[in-house]
């Protein structure tokens, strides 16, 4: 395992700065700081493919690609000093290469962060580093938009699963079988747990809405191929069996039987 390539010298060209609070706490933001693995998921219009060459204490270090078929990949290294509440994104190698972006972190309440960023590129003149500072922060905003989104959704799935107590024999009564066809796809919660009534290929099959990895919300993802993937990680499921279809090793949460009682379809505990 190697150590980072560069350290936290000084650094010409401030092309601008970028500030916000995020409704996260801080423990969030560093969990998302050290998440290299959402960036071509969560930020598809920026990112097109990641894959990682290194990682430890200090960061992670990765293959970055923005667009296909766009050239030169970038060679992405973020490392961080998280007793210093710091920590710089820097461009290693192809588009962009010797740029920095240093972020200063600090916690404002237990879930509250105030984050800023000052954008450094190996750029002298004053017009041309006004506009990139200019794209820049229009970056940065959308990205933190979606970052904000992603943690706000993991804190309340993370609280709602340290209160889900385990029931046995529960059952939830959804209606006359024509009746839930025309409602489908149809979210219920089941047992402490969000689950997905869909019509696939004339068969209503019940999945987990949760991904196992991060607690993502697949109650919106689209089923393609009878799998869904998470808009978080593009971890991909099996809807029918709940297991991995990426191989990936992780499986969805059992869901509750879908039985048909005296006309009625309900749902039963497995």
């Amino acid at each position: 395992m190697t150590q980072p390539a560069t350290g936290l010298a000084p650094h010409p060209g401030l092309a601008g700065t970028y500030q916000r609070e995020v409704a996260a706490s801080l423990a969030r933001v560093w969990e998302n700081v050290l998440d290299w693995e959402h960036l071509p998921a969560l930020h598809e219009g920026q990112f097109h493919s990641i894959s990682l060459v290194d990682s430890g204490p200090w960061g992670w270090r990765a293959r970055v690609l923005n667009q296909p078929g766009a050239g030169a990949a970038q060679i992405i290294e973020v490392r961080i000093d998280r007793d210093a509440g710091r920590y710089v994104s820097a461009t290693l190698e192809g588009p962009g290469a010797g740029s920095e972006v240093r972020t200063q972190l600090e916690a404002l309440a237990p879930d509250r962060t105030r984050v800023s960023v000052a954008f450094h590129v190996p750029v002298a003149d004053p017009a041309r580093l006004a506009l990139i500072g200019d794209r820049y922060r229009a970056i940065y905003a959308r990205l933190w938009d979606e970052d904000e989104a992603m943690m706000v959704h993991r804190e309340r799935a993370l609280a709602q699963r340290r209160e889900r107590r385990e029931t046995q024999g529960e059952t939830l009564v959804l209606g006359p079988p024509e009746v839930v066809r025309t409602a489908v796809p149809l979210l219920v919660e089941f047992a402490g747990e969000r689950f997905r009534v869909i019509d696939l290929d004339g068969e209503l099959v019940v999945h987990a809405a949760t991904c196992p990895h991060w607690l993502g919300p697949l109650d919106q993802a689209p089923v393609r191929d009878g799998c869904v993937r998470c808009p978080w990680h593009d971890y991909a499921f099996d809807v029918r069996t709940g297991q991995s279809a990426d191989g990936r090793k992780l499986s969805l949460a059992t869901p509750p039987n879908l039985v048909l009682r005296e006309g009625v379809l309900t749902l039963v505990s497995a």
